[in-house]
């Protein structure tokens, strides 16, 4: 009996979250896509950082690239961020090397990616252009914060309801994000720089767009803290079926992402927002539901 004991407890410290073992426990490969996705938010946050000396500069550019040139690369690297940011948590899963020290991590390299780094595009960038409109460039640093304040307070929530001493042995069978996840977050400010500086290179006036640009920065830092369910995707692998519509639409996306990247992203961004708002909106009110024929309601029910 005692070494059946000594077993048991052995097994039960063994899938303990917070043994202490098991809660500090670094698995290599997720971690190292995280501290991928950090070192991608580092340099997109030197990147916007080189585009504003480009700016400021005498010949209007820094290290041979102007400040487009910059701000472009600081893009594709919050890209890279988010790509490492799916792979590390989908690696964990796929090999149950899932720990609590790996989760605060993802959120430490999260809010540098997804939230430090995009903060900046809309103080340098995203505001700068708006010369007939001074007070956006007056209220750019406060709109940024606002964001970066959003996505901390978005991570450490996700961290919380995620906590496994809420929720035991019990199993989360909704698999949706509560409030609009920071990587689609900043991907949509990212998404959006990328089109303002194709309409730039095409010598189309920016400063029209400035008065649509605070609401919809706004929106976004709402949405991150809100209670708007967005899909995760977390259920897709290679097992996943679709019907038709669905992959024929897929396929015409990526033939527009081909063609059009620069508004193709944007779109699809634009999309996954509103679509979580739409089904928000459209969802019906458990409240004002009536009971099923079948549900137990009397006072004998259990």
């Amino acid at each position: 009996m005692n070494f059946r004991r000594r077993q048991h407890d052995n097994l039960a410290s063994r899938q303990d979250p917070y043994n202490v073992t098991n809660a500090s426990r670094i698995y290599f490969l997720p971690n190292l896509m995280t501290a991928g996705n950090l070192f991608c938010g580092f340099i997109a946050v030197i990147q916007c950082v080189q585009a504003r000396l480009a700016e400021t500069s005498a010949t209007g550019d820094y290290l041979g690239g102007s400040p487009a040139d910059h701000y472009r690369q600081a893009v594709w690297f919050i890209f890279g961020a988010a790509a490492f940011d799916a792979l590390d948590g989908r690696l964990a899963r796929m090999g149950g090397r899932e720990s609590l020290f790996g989760a605060e991590f993802d959120s430490l390299a999260d809010v540098v990616s997804f939230g430090f780094a995009p903060a900046l595009m809309v103080i340098y960038l995203i505001i700068s252009p708006t010369q007939g409109y001074p007070v956006f460039r007056n209220i750019g640093w406060f709109l940024g914060f606002v964001y970066l304040l959003c996505a901390a307070i978005r991570l450490a929530r996700f961290n919380v309801i995620t906590n496994p001493l809420l929720h035991g042995d019990r199993k989360d069978t909704n698999k949706d994000f509560v409030g609009l996840p920071v990587p689609a977050a900043a991907f949509t400010v990212a998404s959006l720089v990328l089109s303002l500086l194709y309409l730039a290179d095409n010598d189309r006036a920016l400063h029209q767009w400035a008065l649509a640009l605070p609401p919809l920065l706004g929106l976004i830092a709402v949405l991150m803290v809100s209670t708007v369910r967005y899909p995760s995707g977390k259920n897709i692998d290679l097992q996943t079926r679709t019907r038709l519509l669905p992959f024929v639409a897929f396929l015409i996306f990526v033939g527009a992402l081909a063609l059009f990247k620069e508004f193709a992203l944007l779109g699809a961004a634009l999309f996954y927002i509103f679509f979580g708002l739409i089904r928000h909106w459209r969802r019906p009110n458990p409240l004002s539901r009536p009971p099923k024929a079948h549900d137990s309601t009397g006072p004998n029910s259990l």
